[in-house]
Protein backbone atom coordinates (compact mmCIF):
# COMPACT_ATOMS: atom_id res chain seq x y z
CA UNK A 1 0.00 0.00 0.00
CA UNK A 2 2.78 2.80 0.95
CA UNK A 3 4.51 1.55 -2.44
CA UNK A 4 1.09 2.53 -4.80
CA UNK A 5 1.50 5.64 -2.45
CA UNK A 6 5.05 6.73 -3.45
CA UNK A 7 4.66 5.51 -7.16
CA UNK A 8 1.24 7.76 -6.95
CA UNK A 9 3.30 10.44 -5.75
CA UNK A 10 6.21 10.01 -7.81
CA UNK A 11 3.63 10.07 -11.23
CA UNK A 12 2.00 13.17 -10.26
CA UNK A 13 5.25 14.90 -9.77
CA UNK A 14 5.90 13.86 -13.76
CA UNK A 15 3.10 14.84 -14.92
CA UNK A 16 2.89 18.23 -12.74
CA UNK A 17 6.44 19.73 -13.03
CA UNK A 18 7.55 22.50 -10.51
CA UNK A 19 7.48 26.14 -11.41
CA UNK A 20 11.67 25.91 -11.53
CA UNK A 21 10.91 22.32 -14.06
CA UNK A 22 8.77 24.63 -16.64
CA UNK A 23 10.97 27.12 -16.94
CA UNK A 24 14.20 24.99 -17.67
CA UNK A 25 11.71 23.38 -20.03
CA UNK A 26 10.94 27.08 -21.81
CA UNK A 27 14.42 28.10 -21.48
CA UNK A 28 15.35 24.16 -23.27
CA UNK A 29 12.44 25.08 -26.13
CA UNK A 30 13.64 29.21 -26.52
CA UNK A 31 17.18 27.36 -27.76
CA UNK A 32 16.07 24.78 -29.96
CA UNK A 33 13.50 26.90 -31.32
CA UNK A 34 15.90 28.95 -34.16
CA UNK A 35 17.28 25.59 -35.12
CA UNK A 36 14.05 23.84 -35.96
CA UNK A 37 12.37 26.78 -37.35
CA UNK A 38 15.26 26.76 -39.92
CA UNK A 39 15.49 22.69 -40.00
CA UNK A 40 11.99 22.97 -41.37
CA UNK A 41 11.98 25.78 -43.34
CA UNK A 42 14.76 24.94 -45.60
CA UNK A 43 14.68 21.05 -45.28
CA UNK A 44 11.60 19.90 -44.18
CA UNK A 45 9.08 21.93 -46.36
CA UNK A 46 11.36 22.44 -49.41
CA UNK A 47 11.06 18.00 -49.68
CA UNK A 48 7.46 18.25 -49.07
CA UNK A 49 6.58 20.85 -51.76
CA UNK A 50 9.15 18.45 -54.03
CA UNK A 51 7.27 15.26 -53.02
CA UNK A 52 4.19 17.00 -53.74
CA UNK A 53 5.26 17.86 -57.04
CA UNK A 54 6.66 14.69 -58.11
CA UNK A 55 2.94 13.75 -58.71
CA UNK A 56 1.45 16.44 -60.45
CA UNK A 57 1.18 17.41 -63.49
CA UNK A 58 3.08 20.77 -62.96
CA UNK A 59 4.37 22.79 -65.98
CA UNK A 60 7.32 25.35 -65.38
CA UNK A 61 5.11 28.09 -67.33
CA UNK A 62 1.45 26.14 -66.83
CA UNK A 63 1.46 25.65 -63.50
CA UNK A 64 0.27 22.94 -61.02
CA UNK A 65 -2.65 21.17 -63.35
CA UNK A 66 -3.44 18.74 -61.03
CA UNK A 67 -2.70 15.01 -59.54
CA UNK A 68 -1.17 12.37 -62.29
CA UNK A 69 0.82 10.03 -60.02
CA UNK A 70 2.58 7.96 -61.20
CA UNK A 71 3.11 9.21 -64.85
CA UNK A 72 6.10 11.51 -63.87
CA UNK A 73 7.80 8.30 -62.26
CA UNK A 74 6.73 6.28 -65.30
CA UNK A 75 8.13 8.61 -67.83
CA UNK A 76 11.23 9.15 -65.71
CA UNK A 77 11.93 5.69 -65.25
CA UNK A 78 11.31 5.25 -69.08
CA UNK A 79 13.99 7.80 -70.26
CA UNK A 80 17.03 6.74 -71.90
CA UNK A 81 18.29 9.32 -70.77
CA UNK A 82 18.34 8.20 -66.98
CA UNK A 83 20.51 5.11 -67.40
CA UNK A 84 22.99 7.10 -69.59
CA UNK A 85 23.25 9.65 -66.50
CA UNK A 86 23.31 6.99 -64.16
CA UNK A 87 26.00 5.35 -65.55
CA UNK A 88 28.32 8.24 -65.97
CA UNK A 89 27.61 9.63 -62.74
CA UNK A 90 28.68 6.66 -61.19
CA UNK A 91 31.76 6.21 -63.33
CA UNK A 92 32.91 9.87 -62.76
CA UNK A 93 32.01 9.49 -58.73
CA UNK A 94 34.31 6.41 -58.65
CA UNK A 95 37.21 7.92 -60.48
CA UNK A 96 37.27 11.29 -58.53
CA UNK A 97 36.55 9.18 -55.14
CA UNK A 98 39.79 6.86 -56.03
CA UNK A 99 41.55 9.56 -57.38
CA UNK A 100 40.85 12.34 -54.77
CA UNK A 101 41.19 10.26 -51.24
CA UNK A 102 44.80 9.08 -52.01
CA UNK A 103 46.19 12.88 -53.00
CA UNK A 104 44.44 14.08 -50.09
CA UNK A 105 45.86 11.77 -47.51
CA UNK A 106 49.32 11.73 -49.22
CA UNK A 107 49.74 15.60 -49.11
CA UNK A 108 47.99 15.23 -45.85
CA UNK A 109 50.79 13.24 -44.73
CA UNK A 110 53.50 15.64 -46.24
CA UNK A 111 52.04 18.42 -44.48
CA UNK A 112 51.29 17.34 -40.99
CA UNK A 113 54.24 18.22 -39.40
CA UNK A 114 54.84 21.99 -38.13
CA UNK A 115 57.42 23.30 -40.43
CA UNK A 116 58.14 26.56 -42.04
CA UNK A 117 57.77 25.35 -45.43
CA UNK A 118 54.88 23.20 -44.45
CA UNK A 119 53.11 26.26 -43.36
CA UNK A 120 53.65 27.57 -47.20
CA UNK A 121 52.68 24.50 -48.74
CA UNK A 122 49.53 23.98 -46.63
CA UNK A 123 48.37 27.20 -48.09
CA UNK A 124 49.04 27.13 -51.80
CA UNK A 125 46.92 23.45 -51.64
CA UNK A 126 44.04 25.25 -49.81
CA UNK A 127 44.38 28.09 -51.76
CA UNK A 128 42.15 26.53 -54.30
CA UNK A 129 39.25 25.61 -51.85
CA UNK A 130 38.61 29.23 -51.55
CA UNK A 131 37.26 29.78 -55.17
CA UNK A 132 33.70 28.83 -55.54
CA UNK A 133 33.27 25.91 -57.95
CA UNK A 134 31.17 28.09 -60.55
CA UNK A 135 34.60 29.78 -60.98
CA UNK A 136 36.56 26.79 -60.94
CA UNK A 137 34.60 25.39 -63.75
CA UNK A 138 35.18 28.92 -65.54
CA UNK A 139 38.74 29.17 -64.75
CA UNK A 140 39.65 25.63 -66.42
CA UNK A 141 36.90 26.27 -69.11
CA UNK A 142 39.69 29.06 -70.35
CA UNK A 143 42.65 26.84 -70.05
CA UNK A 144 40.78 23.69 -71.93
CA UNK A 145 40.10 26.40 -74.84
CA UNK A 146 41.29 25.94 -78.27
CA UNK A 147 40.93 29.62 -78.69
CA UNK A 148 43.00 31.18 -75.97
CA UNK A 149 43.94 28.44 -73.60
CA UNK A 150 47.66 27.20 -73.09
CA UNK A 151 47.22 23.73 -73.04
CA UNK A 152 46.19 22.91 -76.73
CA UNK A 153 49.07 24.12 -77.94
CA UNK A 154 51.55 22.59 -75.03
CA UNK A 155 49.77 18.84 -75.95
CA UNK A 156 50.08 19.57 -79.75
CA UNK A 157 53.56 19.88 -79.75
CA UNK A 158 53.88 17.15 -77.59
CA UNK A 159 51.82 15.18 -80.65
CA UNK A 160 48.76 14.30 -78.26
CA UNK A 161 46.34 16.23 -79.73
CA UNK A 162 45.89 18.53 -82.85
CA UNK A 163 46.00 22.45 -81.64
CA UNK A 164 42.27 22.97 -82.70
CA UNK A 165 40.18 20.28 -81.10
CA UNK A 166 39.31 20.54 -77.68
CA UNK A 167 39.68 18.57 -74.95
CA UNK A 168 36.04 18.97 -74.15
CA UNK A 169 35.01 18.08 -77.78
CA UNK A 170 34.99 14.31 -76.90
CA UNK A 171 32.91 12.49 -73.57
CA UNK A 172 36.96 10.69 -72.82
CA UNK A 173 38.82 14.16 -72.79
CA UNK A 174 35.68 15.96 -70.92
CA UNK A 175 35.80 13.52 -68.12
CA UNK A 176 39.17 13.37 -67.50
CA UNK A 177 39.21 16.97 -67.78
CA UNK A 178 36.28 17.78 -65.21
CA UNK A 179 38.31 15.42 -63.02
CA UNK A 180 41.25 16.94 -62.89
CA UNK A 181 39.55 20.70 -62.00
CA UNK A 182 37.75 18.55 -58.86
CA UNK A 183 40.73 17.30 -57.58
CA UNK A 184 42.42 20.29 -57.98
CA UNK A 185 39.22 21.95 -56.32
CA UNK A 186 38.58 19.96 -53.35
CA UNK A 187 42.06 18.39 -52.67
CA UNK A 188 43.03 21.30 -49.97
CA UNK A 189 39.93 20.62 -48.78
CA UNK A 190 39.89 17.27 -47.91
CA UNK A 191 43.98 17.05 -46.77
CA UNK A 192 42.86 19.29 -44.22
CA UNK A 193 40.11 17.21 -42.48
CA UNK A 194 42.50 14.00 -42.64
CA UNK A 195 45.14 16.34 -40.89
CA UNK A 196 42.47 16.47 -38.11
CA UNK A 197 41.94 13.03 -37.75
CA UNK A 198 45.86 12.51 -38.22
CA UNK A 199 46.68 14.82 -35.39
CA UNK A 200 43.94 13.25 -32.83
CA UNK A 201 46.34 10.31 -32.67
CA UNK A 202 48.25 10.15 -30.07
CA UNK A 203 51.78 10.70 -30.65
CA UNK A 204 53.13 8.40 -27.62
CA UNK A 205 51.69 5.53 -29.70
CA UNK A 206 54.07 5.94 -32.66
CA UNK A 207 57.21 6.60 -30.08
CA UNK A 208 56.43 3.12 -28.57
CA UNK A 209 56.21 1.65 -31.78
CA UNK A 210 59.42 3.38 -32.97
CA UNK A 211 61.05 1.62 -29.49
CA UNK A 212 59.54 -1.85 -30.87
CA UNK A 213 61.23 -1.36 -33.97
CA UNK A 214 58.48 -0.66 -35.96
CA UNK A 215 58.94 0.97 -39.50
CA UNK A 216 57.28 4.00 -40.60
CA UNK A 217 55.51 1.38 -43.68
CA UNK A 218 54.38 -0.89 -40.37
CA UNK A 219 53.20 2.46 -38.68
CA UNK A 220 51.50 3.45 -41.44
CA UNK A 221 49.60 -0.05 -41.93
CA UNK A 222 49.37 -0.84 -38.56
CA UNK A 223 48.65 2.53 -36.46
CA UNK A 224 47.49 5.42 -38.82
CA UNK A 225 45.15 3.95 -41.56
CA UNK A 226 43.05 1.73 -38.80
CA UNK A 227 43.19 4.96 -36.29
CA UNK A 228 42.45 7.11 -38.70
CA UNK A 229 39.47 4.78 -40.59
CA UNK A 230 36.77 7.13 -38.70
CA UNK A 231 37.86 10.42 -40.50
CA UNK A 232 38.43 8.33 -44.13
CA UNK A 233 34.64 7.02 -44.21
CA UNK A 234 33.95 10.97 -43.41
CA UNK A 235 35.17 12.58 -46.07
CA UNK A 236 34.85 9.60 -48.52
CA UNK A 237 30.48 10.17 -47.68
CA UNK A 238 31.58 13.64 -48.34
CA UNK A 239 32.84 12.88 -51.57
CA UNK A 240 30.65 10.20 -53.04
CA UNK A 241 27.90 12.34 -52.06
CA UNK A 242 29.18 15.47 -53.72
CA UNK A 243 30.02 13.46 -56.99
CA UNK A 244 26.45 12.23 -57.14
CA UNK A 245 25.09 15.88 -56.72
CA UNK A 246 27.54 17.03 -59.72
CA UNK A 247 26.31 19.85 -61.31
CA UNK A 248 28.17 23.36 -61.82
CA UNK A 249 31.12 22.15 -63.23
CA UNK A 250 29.35 20.21 -65.80
CA UNK A 251 26.89 22.47 -66.79
CA UNK A 252 29.75 25.54 -67.20
CA UNK A 253 31.92 22.87 -68.93
CA UNK A 254 30.17 20.55 -71.49
CA UNK A 255 26.42 21.08 -70.58
CA UNK A 256 26.25 17.69 -70.99
CA UNK A 257 27.82 17.36 -74.35
CA UNK A 258 29.04 16.02 -76.27
CA UNK A 259 25.98 14.11 -77.30
CA UNK A 260 24.62 13.85 -73.88
CA UNK A 261 27.47 11.89 -73.33
CA UNK A 262 28.62 13.76 -69.94
CA UNK A 263 25.21 14.17 -68.33
CA UNK A 264 24.61 14.24 -64.82
CA UNK A 265 21.90 13.07 -62.71
CA UNK A 266 21.35 16.57 -61.75
CA UNK A 267 22.09 17.89 -64.99
CA UNK A 268 19.29 15.61 -65.93
CA UNK A 269 16.97 17.29 -63.17
CA UNK A 270 17.91 20.98 -64.76
CA UNK A 271 17.25 20.14 -67.90
CA UNK A 272 14.07 18.63 -67.68
CA UNK A 273 12.62 21.65 -65.37
CA UNK A 274 14.07 24.20 -67.56
CA UNK A 275 15.29 23.28 -71.07
CA UNK A 276 14.04 20.40 -73.12
CA UNK A 277 10.78 18.84 -70.92
CA UNK A 278 10.12 22.21 -68.63
CA UNK A 279 8.40 19.70 -66.74
CA UNK A 280 8.76 20.85 -63.11
CA UNK A 281 6.40 17.25 -62.06
CA UNK A 282 9.18 15.01 -64.10
CA UNK A 283 12.23 16.80 -62.51
CA UNK A 284 10.35 16.60 -58.84
CA UNK A 285 9.51 12.99 -59.40
CA UNK A 286 13.89 12.38 -60.32
CA UNK A 287 14.81 14.16 -57.52
CA UNK A 288 12.92 11.99 -55.16
CA UNK A 289 14.49 8.94 -57.09
CA UNK A 290 17.60 10.91 -56.05
CA UNK A 291 16.70 11.91 -52.56
CA UNK A 292 15.94 8.15 -51.93
CA UNK A 293 19.19 6.39 -53.47
CA UNK A 294 21.15 9.07 -51.39
CA UNK A 295 19.59 8.30 -47.91
CA UNK A 296 19.60 4.67 -49.21
CA UNK A 297 23.80 5.20 -49.52
CA UNK A 298 24.86 6.81 -46.85
CA UNK A 299 22.37 4.50 -44.41
CA UNK A 300 24.56 1.60 -45.93
CA UNK A 301 28.29 3.56 -45.40
CA UNK A 302 27.10 4.23 -41.92
CA UNK A 303 25.88 0.95 -40.86
CA UNK A 304 29.38 -0.54 -42.69
CA UNK A 305 31.35 1.88 -41.01
CA UNK A 306 29.28 1.40 -37.52
CA UNK A 307 29.77 -2.61 -37.82
CA UNK A 308 33.78 -2.45 -38.37
CA UNK A 309 34.06 0.31 -35.18
CA UNK A 310 31.82 -2.58 -32.91
CA UNK A 311 34.38 -5.05 -34.16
Amino acid sequence: MAAEVAATAVRRAVRTPSPRGRKDALRGWAFVAPTAILVVGLFIVPIGLVAFMSGSDWSLMGGNRGSNFPDNFTNVLADPLLGQSVSFTLRYTLLTTLILMPIAFLLALLVQEARRWNNVLRTAILVPSALGIASSSLLFYALYSPQVGPLNPILDQLGLMDVRESILGTANGALWATVVLVVWRFAGYYMILTMVGLQAIPGDIYEAASLDGASKVTQLRKITLPLLRPTIAMTMILSITGSLLAFDQFYILTKGGPNNETMTIVLLIYKYAFETKKDLGMAAALSVLVLVALVVVNLFQLRALRGRDKD
